[in-house]
């Protein structure tokens, strides 16, 4: 049963569509034995009360956005962030931008080798990114942060992290890699999503419960992170339809939502934030 909050978050930033029939990509670590489409997403913000969301390109079907696209055209309460070769041009920027693509996507976990971000071809599509006010959303294991975030922020471009910036369970919240993160923050062109905090942890993968260790991660990762970022740099998303942890669910998320964040009215700054973001 759909349970809708007293105040639901305005804006769910991250969830992916897709269907079983795209092309995977060659490094995809696994396929979804079904789709979800972008209608089945809307019935599911619809159902819990959310007005808008964001759909974050899905690395297993590499530069494949179409499918995502066309959604955009069709749903203008929808947005998206894209995955893309840095080689593209800048009419074809323009012309994603104009369906509703608001940013490209970086996923960079479990990669034997980083990009090098200051090599002319990057700083060409990073400075694209930045002249377009689009913004850079990457995923990366938080120990790395320090490798990636410098040439990021140097290019002028907005730097969106998602899942609380996966922070590293061994070094913590006081170790160099979230340290970055939140010198990344303070310099002010750095958000981060909370989102997706049982994937902290690879324990729970395809087990249908929640690590512990993950969620309790999350949670003290939310709590540093509003005291020190505060609701003006904060993001939330639900990572529906939670591949890989189809256990989860949407009210699940919300519960998480509310745990994180306890105060109504931060929750609502952190909506508001969304919605400049990302629809303004």
């Amino acid at each position: 049963m759909s349970v809708t909050m007293a105040d639901p978050p305005i804006v769910d930033s991250h969830a992916h569509i897709f269907t079983p029939d795209m092309p995977l990509a060659d490094s995809a670590w696994m396929r979804p034995e079904y789709g979800f489409t972008a209608d089945d997403y809307l019935k599911v913000l619809d159902a819990h009360g959310v007005h808008f969301g964001v759909i974050a390109g899905i690395s297993i079907f590499g530069h494949y956005n179409d499918y995502m696209i066309e959604a955009l055209r069709r749903h203008k309460r929808l947005r998206g962030t894209v995955n893309i070769d840095p080689a593209i041009d800048r009419y074809t920027l323009e012309r994603m931008q104009a369906d509703g693509v608001v940013g490209v996507r970086l996923q960079l976990s479990r990669r034997r080798e980083l990009p090098n971000f200051t090599t002319e071809g990057w700083k060409l599509l990073l400075r694209r990114v930045a002249d377009l006010n689009w913004h850079v959303h990457v995923a990366l294991e938080g120990r790395l942060m320090p490798q990636v975030l410098p040439a990021l922020e140097a290019s002028g471009a907005r730097v969106v992290l998602d899942h609380f910036a996966h922070p590293d369970v061994a070094q913590g919240l006081d170790g160099e890699g979230f340290q970055a993160v939140l010198r990344s923050i303070s310099r002010g062109r750095t958000w981060v999503k909370l989102s997706a905090g049982f994937r902290l942890t690879w324990e729970s993968k395809g087990t249908g419960k929640p690590d512990p260790v993950a969620m309790e991660l999350a949670q003290a990762t939310a709590g540093r992170l509003l005291s020190e970022a505060g609701t003006e740099r904060l993001l939330w998303g639900s990572d529906c339809p939670f591949v890989g942890h189809e256990g989860v669910t949407y009210n699940d998320t919300l519960r998480w939502f509310e745990q994180w964040v306890p105060s109504a009215a931060a929750r609502r700054r952190i909506s508001d934030t969304a919605l400049r973001f990302y629809f303004s």
